[in-house]
């Protein structure tokens, strides 16, 4: 039996929450509610197929489903005592490819425009950033969970693909135009998370190396 994983000290000052993990199984429920929710990944490539409106709303609710399902895997996990170490990184995994293939698709179909473009470039890259630096922890022995931040910025990020994968005027609202505001404040916590992540880490190898 491989030894739990460490805590992170440079992530520690952060509140970034460890996660106690078995490193074993795979098959367990809250997985394959993580695969199913990657599993919808192709599917949002088709949209460009099925633009209208009747199409449009069918997207935005199988994503509104995939983005809930994460919700209920992770407590899922928690509560059955089933979180593993393939789990804690496929889930955030799931979730980062889920969006960032939304604000792909959208902002090919011209949902999101050009002067936008600069908002899903950062949001993906950070993304692709993050996802490394959980990598490198992973090496060391260490699982990083999102922080509150983080958790704030994913929820953000989920109102504004469901919003401009809606796109026309749903429940008496510019479902383009609310998805755009969101897609902001997102892209705004994106940055800020992101941050907070690479500082605490920086932080956290220097004061290893100062001792």
């Amino acid at each position: 039996m491989s030894p739990p994983p460490r805590p992170s000290p440079a992530l520690a000052a952060s509140g970034t929450s460890q996660v106690a993990a078995d490193p074993g199984t795979f098959w367990n429920l809250p997985n394959t509610i993580t695969a199913m929710r990657a599993a919808v990944v192709p599917v949002l490539l088709l949209h460009p197929l099925v633009p209208g409106e009747t199409g449009s709303t069918v997207m935005a609710w199988i994503f509104i489903v995939a983005a809930v399902s994460d919700l209920v895997d992770g407590w899922l996990a928690r509560r059955g005592k089933q979180v593993t170490h393939i789990g804690v990184l496929l889930d955030p995994l799931a979730d980062k490819l889920l969006v960032s293939t939304a604000l792909i698709v959208l902002l090919a179909m011209g949902r999101i425009p050009i002067w936008a473009t600069w908002m899903v470039v950062t949001i993906v890259g950070r993304e692709l950033a993050v996802t490394g630096l959980r990598g490198i922890a992973s090496a060391g022995g260490q699982i990083v969970a999102a922080s509150g931040l983080g958790k704030l910025k994913t929820v953000a990020q989920n109102v504004a693909v469901g919003a401009l994968l809606f796109h026309y005027e749903t429940l008496g609202l510019d479902a383009n135009r609310v998805g755009l505001v969101f897609l902001f404040v997102a892209t705004a916590l994106t940055i800020a998370s992101g941050y907070r992540y690479f500082a605490d880490y920086f932080r956290g190898l220097a004061r290893d190396a100062a001792r």
